[in-house]
């Protein structure tokens, strides 16, 4: 009995290393012998901010540069995995995400209004389905995945889970620029051979009525009706080389259509302007990780483009939409970028006893560039997308999928446009439970 213990844990250690380093999609590693795979991770995020958050402040800089500092406490994510075996290779995959808490609403009877019911929004947050399919294995390199799910383009959308960065909350740049978690319903085929994994997959296409300036595409994946928009299609890919033990090579990108992508289509007819604007979305990643010697270095660039930026701005800008249209209205730029290297070193490896009680103690240094409005002209006073930041922190596990983490964070800012310090505490868990 106690071997099967020892066994059963040395197996789940195993998964959910596999989880944080090797794997885009957490929800298909099945313990062998168990149908019914249960996990999940979850953050809790404590921070003060040392600059004004007023939503001014970047139009007006001078005067919000002396605000006091604020603080913000957060659950920026709590995710349940369910998997479940079929047999013969047909294995279920589900994902629930609870963001900042959820959402929540009451009814109330209001004494000082006359005893009327009201319906109250009592908090913000999010609860999203980021997957849901079912797999069809062939064989180790082929499988055919159909249903809702990641598409793992770039560093962050492929490794999202919290043990893979070391900031307190996900790395800055790709979490602006691009969809964060992206997730869509599609078709993926996948699988791994000798030294690769490799992915592509077919999806609901971008919404470009969705995109802005200070996110770009960012909010592009989501829908505000009951259902996705799937006029236009994209497609994207993923290539990871695993080239030497501890260290992989990953390259990623999505190409599709964006215009035309909503509800309604109203855009598109015989006669009408904007009828053969495209909005084409094309996005190219490259990110490497190494996990070697005590070390921990990961690293990514991505460069994204959006064609008819210029006619689709003349499109969300029109008088037509209703105030309470769907459609953001603010600019969005023809190109956005996003670069980010951070590295980290385990100093209890020096520590014999620590090192041999499993505890690691790293302590870790990040840098990134991002602008989320490259615009074919003029930037005119929208200079604070562009954006440098550096991060300087420890992450200390002292156990097995669990990290308490500590970081200081300044967003360097262009003239006239006030820098953005913060401390942050945060502390999270990651793994299988059945």
């Amino acid at each position: 009995m106690r071997k099967i213990v020892c066994l059963t844990t040395l197996l789940a250690a195993a998964l959910a290393a596999e989880a944080q380093v090797n794997t885009a999609d957490s929800v298909t590693q099945h313990a062998s012998g168990n149908r019914l795979s249960v996990g999940g991770y979850g953050e809790v995020a404590l921070s003060r901010e040392f600059y004004s958050d007023h939503v001014n402040r970047y139009s007006s800089p001078a005067n919000y540069r002396d605000d006091p500092s604020h603080g913000r406490f957060d659950i920026p994510h709590a995710v349940i995995y369910m998997g479940y075996d079929f047999g013969r290779g047909w294995t279920l995959g589900t994902e629930i995400e609870f963001e900042h808490t959820g959402t929540g609403s009451a009814i109330e009877n209001e004494a000082d209004e006359a005893a009327e019911w009201e319906y109250e929004q009592e908090k913000g947050g999010e609860v999203e389905l980021e997957q849901l399919w079912i797999n069809k294995r062939f064989s180790r390199s082929a499988n055919l995945k159909i249903g809702h799910i990641i598409v793992p383009v770039g560093l962050n959308n492929a490794y999202h889970e919290p043990l893979n960065y070391f900031t307190v909350y996900r790395p800055e740049g790709e979490n602006t620029i691009l969809p964060s978690t992206w997730h869509d319903t599609g078709v993926s085929f996948w699988g791994r051979s000798g030294k690769f994994k490799y992915e592509s997959m077919v999806v609901a296409g971008l919404n470009a009525m969705l995109f802005n300036r200070d996110k770009w595409i960012h909010h592009g994946a989501g829908s505000p009706f009951e259902f996705k928009p799937a006029n236009q299609l994209g497609v994207a890919a993923r290539m990871d080389c695993f080239a030497m033990p501890g260290l992989r090579i990953g390259l990623s990108g999505f190409l599709g259509n964006s215009a035309h992508n909503t509800y309604p289509n109203d855009l598109k007819g015989e006669g009408k302007p904007y009828d053969k604007v495209k909005g084409t979305v094309a996005v190219g990643s490259v990110d490497v990780t190494l996990n070697r010697w005590n070390w921990i270095v990961r690293g990514q660039a991505d460069y994204g483009y959006v064609g008819d930026a210029d006619k689709l701005n003349t499109i969300k800008d029109a008088k037509a939409h209703a105030s309470n249209s769907p459609v953001k209205s603010a600019m969005i730029g023809k190109n956005a970028v996003s670069v980010g290297l951070e590295a980290g070193y385990d100093v209890f490896s020096q520590i014999e006893c620590l090192r041999r009680n499993e505890q690691q103690l790293y302590v870790f240094g990040r840098y990134e560039y991002y602008d989320s409005y490259i615009p074919s002209g003029n930037k005119e006073m929208f200079d604070y997308t562009n954006v440098n930041r550096l991060a300087f922190g420890v992450n200390y596990h002292p156990v097995e999928g669990v990290v308490i983490k500590a970081d200081y964070s300044l967003r360097k800012m262009k003239t006239p446009y006030n820098n953005e310090p913060s401390l942050n505490i945060g502390v999270a868990y990651e793994g299988f439970f059945l």
